[in-house]
């Protein structure tokens, strides 16, 4: 049997932008696409050799709909042999989507894969369901409705079980978000995240305009203050508000996915390698809990611990996300989204996880650090967590 190894060879990414803000009039298609493009020039891979094309993406309606990855791939003006596929496992896609290449690398369908995401939550009307108070979408059926008795909901009100759950305090709360904040400005004017920027300029009529280049969504001043009074969005009582959660964005990314000895044989440099990749369901009524499970099963996998750990990343989906993983796997906090996460950098859904793993990557090089950890929580309860080491 042949031993083929997953191997990551380069990873960029966009800026991230807010809803309505200066990547609102992209096409998503022609952002993935512009994304695909540089990654390719970049690597300076051959774009015929590319066995496949992997796109993470949630909101699968109007422009991003019918396969938005295979329109990418067009747009990208890669060869049109070039196939592509596109994958929903919600806030997880893009992380799903590069499992998806790396397993499929290791079973010997692929030599070279590109894997990423996508979402313009600018262009793509959001369901009803992430406005407050509203009812449940279509998407629930009679059977699953019955089976959970009308405990179900949308993430918002279950961002205020898990508050309750595990004792989450809204001065713990705004106090994460005020960290990720400084964390990812202090990053952005570190240059930690050059490296992997797509340069992209706000206008897509002018691409000799002047570029962006950095997430928009980063706060420089935070009135505190001002956090403390803000209304809570999903309960009376709660303790989410608008500041303590992740913010609604557009943006891409891309990753190089390849098996090891390929890229050696045609000069890529393998930048790291992929040590476990585990999924995990748990209660859709909280939905934010398998993180915990997929985590533990990733770490017994790769055989490791959690302290074996350099740098976690877990989307700041809702500040308590990340609190809770910290309590649970007693991370300190040196070690815990150094750079910041998607109460700063924002949030679009199905790129986030590629724009995570990208970064992810860049700060295991940056730090000379060697084993990373990331995970997502997914809607309904479903989580990805991907250990990488640094080759």
């Amino acid at each position: 049997m042949i031993n083929r190894e997953a191997v990551i060879v380069d990873a960029v990414r966009t800026p991230v932008g807010r809803r309505g803000g200066v990547l609102s009039q992209w096409h998503p298609a022609d952002l993935l696409g512009c994304t695909l493009r540089y990654l390719v020039d970049r690597s300076g891979v051959d774009p015929s050799t590319i066995d496949d094309v992997i796109a993470g993406c949630v909101l699968q309606h109007d422009q991003q709909s019918s396969n938005i990855a295979r329109h990418a791939v067009l747009s990208a003006g890669l060869p049109e042999s070039v196939p592509a596929v596109t994958v929903d496992r919600q806030c997880g896609s893009g992380q799903q989507a590069v499992s998806f290449a790396a397993h499929g690398v290791m079973a010997g369908s692929y030599d070279l894969v590109i894997a990423g995401g996508v979402e313009s939550m600018s262009q793509v009307t959001m369901p009803s369901a992430f406005q407050p108070g509203a009812p449940l979408g279509p998407q629930y059926g009679p059977l699953e409705l019955e089976r959970y008795d009308g405990r179900l909901m949308a993430q918002g009100p279950s961002s205020e079980l898990m508050n309750d759950r595990f004792g989450l305090s809204r001065e713990e709360l705004d106090a994460y978000s005020v960290r990720s904040h400084k964390r990812a400005l202090a990053a952005t004017r570190a240059g930690a995240f050059v490296k992997q920027m797509v340069p992209i300029t706000a206008d897509p009529q002018d691409p000799n305009g002047p570029c962006i280049t950095a997430d928009e969504g980063i706060r420089e001043h935070l009135d505190t203050e001002k956090m403390a009074s803000l209304k809570t969005v999903f309960a009376k009582n709660g303790r989410t508000t608008a500041a303590n959660a992740s913010q609604v964005s557009d943006g891409a990314a891309a990753l190089l996915v390849a098996d090891r000895g390929y890229a050696e044989r045609t000069g890529l440099k393998p930048r790291a390698r992929f040590r476990a990749m585990s999924v995990a369901g748990a209660d859709p009524v909280i939905q934010f809990t398998a993180i915990l499970e997929a985590t533990h099963k990733a770490l017994k996998i790769a055989g490791l611990s959690a302290a074996d750990i350099d740098l976690y990343e877990v989307n700041e989906a809702f500040a308590g996300v990340p609190l809770m993983f910290q309590r649970e796997f007693d991370i300190p906090d040196d070690k815990l989204n150094v750079n910041g996460g998607s109460v700063a950098i924002g949030h679009p859904l199905g790129s986030t996880g590629a724009r995570m793993l990208t970064d992810l990557l860049c700060e295991l090089e940056r730090s000379g650090k060697k084993l990373g950890l990331q995970t997502i929580c997914e809607a309904h309860g479903t989580a990805n967590t991907t250990i990488i080491e640094r080759i």
